[in-house]
């Protein structure tokens, strides 16, 4: 799995936050997204990458500019996960 992170400029409320999460889901597949206007960013845990180009379309259709976009491995950390 793959999390990808991408900073969002326009966000100013949880409406805001709401709206980009719907245009992700309906645009890609996703495992979970969230977003948040005080960070200015949306974080989504999908199976595969999302090209840079395609996310920064469907985020700018609803209306909010992208400003970066970065992405990692992600392993879901279970409740007795080991801390380091």
């Amino acid at each position: 799995m793959i999390k990808i992170t991408v900073g969002i400029e326009g966000m100013a409320c949880g409406m805001c936050e709401a709206h980009i999460n719907d245009a992700v889901r309906q645009a890609f597949s996703v495992k979970k997204v969230t977003s948040s206007h005080t960070k200015k960013q949306t974080v989504i845990i999908a199976e595969n990458d999302i090209s840079e180009q395609d996310l920064k379309n469907a985020i700018s259709k609803a209306g909010y500019d992208v400003v970066s976009v970065s992405s990692e491995p992600y392993e879901k950390k279970g409740l007795f996960g080991k801390r380091g």
